[in-house]
């Protein structure tokens, strides 16, 4: 039978020291778990040993320094007996393959169970040298074999020592251009890599090979050793088992393949076993020293007993597969996520520490309360502008950092990606706010706003890796302002300004009352729905723009070859009786250009409309495949953007060449796409930006002052449009903000929700008198961004994935992107070669990867599957699957009703529905329970959560009453009152 190991085991008291010698105690020694066993509920004193060992320094808390594990085996080679390495553990195991030549790919490990067993007997019975002081392998050696002297005659130790310090052979990883290099130098004769000869001494110092070797860069720095030797000799009548902790980890020469400090060491000589029963043991061995928990328990371990604890924990956790139900030789995968060591030993901790305290809560039960912390930004203070001027003191803390964190090749990859989706962005609102506003703001300036508001915010925000942008719902506002104010004759920018400055002055009382504490009933439902909204616009608007060149550029779908001869087109310069006219082909030939008396040379089409003429003929609105060829650069940077951000997790290339493919993904796929254009040389629509500083419309200037144009009461009407304006920034900025720093993210500078509207509150002022677009955070843009900011280890274990180590947390690249987008204007010769559709094809990626990255998606797509082919989401196991589909419904619900009125004239009232959609987040408590939500969702911060807090609370009472109750009838009082109940 196999046993797969996920992690720890069942807690056993030890057994007394005589009775090592018995024949009984071998691997029956008894074990019970922690108040597990359905036969008694005390507590062993080995669980007691494993408790308190985990409380010891708070070792829940902190991390073991990772162990690289190597199996040194005996083998017998046609030189005879030598050690080499068969086996080597980060995380997973790899095997060294039957040919000696390569590793295994990392797989979990598949153990003998009884392998366990006769492991836990040779801790029990073998040598156990805890805290041993040893400055070399040969004193170590010495000192397990002085340890039992009684035990081996001097002459079997002389002779054991000798095949232990025997140098063994590794399996060392060489580069690939090495190896070929070998290859290729070394003759071809058919022969397997040679083994040392028994009699080479072990190296003292570390070997060329292992000071090479390029396994070393998986591991992190301060990485330890274990060793492990096991192997049959026929001088041996009994096993040699020996478990040794140095107190100081120690290089022991040429041991292990990477020259690192060893901590550990088991050694297991024998005599001949049944098949690979010490292979097993070693395997056993290494696979206990991987797990965190036993790992915590072997250095802490003060005596064998500890030892023996620490494995029946690991099999207490232990998953057992039965025989004949799967291939023992099939390679377990790992797995793409694990649960966090420190987490699962809390878990077991609080197991521990409930079942001391009587209380048997069930774990389910917690999980509901994990949301109901508020954060410390969003606390409240009592005090005007507290919650501003505790921002300020956080920030001002890492404003120095802010600059120096941006030090690293990966910001370059950011800046250049956010620039061009941020100037496309800017040209395609500023576009439309021309179109809406009769060129009253325009693309210029939309740049100039961009550029000025952007390098404002990142130098002076909370949450500088927002990216400030115009956004969909502000352009359906300024719409609606700019309609309204041409129906009643009002100057649209000076009615405009007014309301600009109505926003920033309820931004400033929002800012003085600490309104941003209401952040926080912002739960995932609203976020969700709002960041589907944003993302919906991105890839409605980009496919939007692809219809619009289809239209302009149409494809010639009539085309038939049988009709080549019809096709002409003919240049009519004077009038109906003077034509230059074609046979059949595009334009004139010369010859028939000679015979008009008009021109004496052929004319293309731009000096045909030069000199004043007109083009007639069924060819002349002839286009090349333009939109056919725009609509493949649309679609091929889409999926090539797609495809190139996840090539990190590919099996191709070296892990850094991978890396750095995936940070310039974006880059890669524009420059690909912009030279494919620029190959076929067809006249695709291409970016241009404006040349000169200069308004939009002649007929407006640079400052935009308050009277004049309109009544004088105008400035007191404007507080009513300027209360729907505030409340859509409020909410657009908040939403977003939340967004951006939701825990998942793993920031460590804090957030500045305050901070952050008072930046915007006060750039609406600086931007209505310029007449400039209103800015706010852009939620699309900034998870972009951050996205592409993401901090993943370098040092991983083979099998592991990279550990998402956090944002890269910095102003430098959002001030870089804006002051770029600035001068763009000047940058103008070398933007026009960028295609549109290719910029189309970035806005897409961006809207998908964002709507991709929020629950509601992986909700929306379960609609659309049986239940057996469900993916086994964590919601899925504790809410039943019609209420998740009730909730994903009534978000659907929602956003189609956002959509119809973004996109209708009902537009005036979508900042309170956006409003709205916290009141219908707050009576879903009518019909789903606080579990389902919490699941779902977080928990609000209202009166429901303190009444699931009170029974909860209530619950535990109970059960500690009761109890106390079990424990005054244990313990004999005075006299027994007998309660009749007839």
């Amino acid at each position: 039978m196999r046993a797969e190991v996920p992690g720890p085991a069942s807690m056993a008291p030890a057994p007394q020291p005589g009775q090592g010698d018995s024949e009984t105690d071998s691997c029956e020694l008894p074990h019970t778990a922690i108040g597990r066993s359905i036969f008694s509920s005390s507590i062993s004193s080995a669980a007691e040993r494993i408790g308190a060992i985990l409380q010891q320094e708070e070792l829940g808390d902190r991390k073991c320094p990772l162990l690289f594990i190597q199996q040194n085996e005996l083998l017998s080679t046609t030189g005879g007996l030598a050690w080499r390495e068969t086996a080597r553990w980060i995380k997973f195991e790899e095997k060294v393959e039957d040919g000696g030549e390569r590793w295994s790919t990392p797989h979990v490990p598949a153990l003998h169970l009884h392998s366990l067993f006769e492991l836990r007997t040779c801790l029990w019975k073998g040598t156990v040298l805890l805290d041993l002081c040893a400055h070399s392998f040969k004193e170590i050696i010495e000192k397990a074999l002085s340890a039992q002297p009684e035990v081996w005659e001097p002459r079997l130790q002389d002779r054991l020592s000798a095949l232990l310090l025997c140098q063994p052979l590794h399996q060392t990883t060489t580069a690939p251009l090495r190896a070929l290099t070998e290859l290729s130098l070394t003759p071809c004769r058919g022969k397997t890599k040679s083994c040392p000869e028994l009699r080479t001494q072990l190296s003292e110092t570390p070997l060329k090979e292992q000071l090479k070797n390029r396994f070393k860069k998986k591991l992190l720095p301060g990485s330890e050793v274990a060793s492990i030797m096991v192997g049959e000799v026929d001088f041996l009548k009994k096993p040699f088992p020996t478990f040794i902790r140095l107190r100081e980890a120690v290089t022991l020469g040429s041991l292990t393949e990477v020259a690192l400090p060893s901590r550990f060491l088991f050694i297991l000589v024998g005599p001949q076993a049944k098949s690979k029963a010490y292979h097993e043991i070693g395997r056993a061995m290494a696979t206990l020293l991987t797990d965190e928990l036993f790992q915590r328990v072997a250095r802490q371990a003060k005596h064998r007993e500890d030892l023996i604890a620490g494995i029946d924990e690991f099999l207490d956790e232990l998953t057992v597969l039965p025989p004949g139900k799967w291939d023992p030789s099939d390679r377990i995968s790992p797995p793409s996520c694990l649960l966090s060591p420190n987490k699962r030993i809390s878990m077991r901790l609080w197991e521990w520490k409930t079942h001391c305290s009587g209380n048997t809560t069930a774990a389910e039960d917690r999980p509901s309360l994990t949301h109901l912390h508020t954060s410390e930004e969003l606390e409240r203070t009592g005090r005007l502008f507290g919650g501003l001027l505790r921002d300020i003191r956080r920030k001002a803390h890492w404003y120095r950092s802010d600059f120096s964190d941006a030090m690293h090749i990966q910001c370059l990859s950011a800046v250049l990606y956010i620039y061009l989706a941020t100037v496309t962005n800017a040209i395609t609102f500023g576009g439309m706010l021309g179109d809406a506003t009769a060129n009253m703001q325009g693309v210029l300036e939309s740049f100039l706003g961009t550029a000025f508001s952007g390098s404002i915010f990142c130098l002076f925000s909370g949450q500088p890796l927002t990216i400030l942008s115009s956004t969909g719902p502000v352009l359906v506002f300024e719409r609606l302002l700019f309609s309204f104010s041409e129906d009643y004759g009002l100057d649209y920018l000076e009615f405009r300004l007014w309301i600009g400055l109505w926003v920033a002055f309820f931004g400033l009382i929002l800012v003085a009352t600490e309104a941003s504490h209401l952040v926080q009933y912002f739960t995932r439902f609203t976020e969700e729905g709002f960041c589907a909204l944003i993302s919906l616009i991105f890839i409605y608007d980009s496919l939007k723009k692809m219809l619009s060149l289809a239209e302009a550029f149409p494809i010639n779908w009539h085309y038939r070859a049988d009709d080549v001869t019809l096709y002409s087109c003919t240049c009519n310069l004077s009038g109906p009786g003077h034509i230059l006219e074609g046979n059949n082909t595009l334009f004139s030939p010369p010859t028939a250009l000679q015979q008009s008396p008009a021109v004496s040379t052929a004319l293309n089409r731009t000096q045909c409309l030069g000199r004043g003429g007109h083009l007639l003929g069924t060819s002349c609105q002839y286009v090349p495949d333009i939109a056919l060829l725009s609509f493949l650069l649309f679609g091929g940077t889409f999926i090539c953007c797609t495809t190139l951000k996840h090539f990190k997790s590919s099996r191709y290339f070296p892990t850094g060449l991978r890396k750095l493919v995936s940070d310039f993904s974006i880059i890669l796929a524009i420059l690909i796409f912009c030279a494919i254009d620029a190959a076929l040389g067809l006249e695709t629509p291409k970016l241009l930006v404006p040349r000169e500083l200069q308004p939009t419309n002649p007929m407006r200037g640079w400052i935009v002052f308050p009277f004049g144009a309109n009544p004088w009461w105008i400035c007191l009407a404007s507080v009513v449009p300027a209360i729907l304006v505030t409340i859509l920034i409020f909410m657009d900025q908040q939403i977003t903000a939340v967004i951006l720093n939701r825990k998942e993210y793993k920031l460590q500078k804090g957030a500045g929700f305050h901070l952050d509207f008072l930046c915007v509150s006060l750039l609406m002022i600086i931007t209505s008198v310029m007449g400039l677009p209103w800015y706010v955070s852009a939620t699309v843009i900034s998870l972009a961004h951050m996205e592409s900011l993401r901090k993943e280890s370098t040092a991983s274990a083979p099998g592991e994935q990279p550990e998402f180590l956090g944002i890269r947390e910095q102003r430098l690249t959002g001030l870089v992107v804006f002051i770029l987008t600035g001068i763009s204007v000047f940058m103008a010769p070398i933007l026009k070669y960028i295609p549109m559709p290719v910029l189309y094809g970035v806005f897409l990626h961006m809207g998908v990867a964002a709507l991709n990255s929020i629950q509601f998606m992986d909700r929306v797509r379960l609609l659309l599957m049986p239940a057996k082919h469900q993916p086994d989401h964590l919601y899925l196991r504790h809410v039943p699957l019609r209420r998740v589909h009730l909730f994903t419904f009534i978000q659907l619900l929602c956003l189609a009703v956002l959509w119809v009125i973004k996109s209708t004239v009902a537009a005036i009232v979508f900042p309170v529905m956006l409003l709205a959609l916290v009141g219908i987040r707050k009576a879903l408590e009518c019909i789903f329970s606080l579990h389902d939500l919490s699941w779902l969702d977080n928990i609000m911060p209202t009166a429901a959560r303190r009444e699931a807090e009170g029974k909860l609370h209530r619950k535990q009472e109970d059960q500690e009453s009761n109890a106390d109750e079990g424990a005054e009838l244990m313990h004999r009082q005075g006299p027994e009152i007998n309660i009749s109940v007839n």
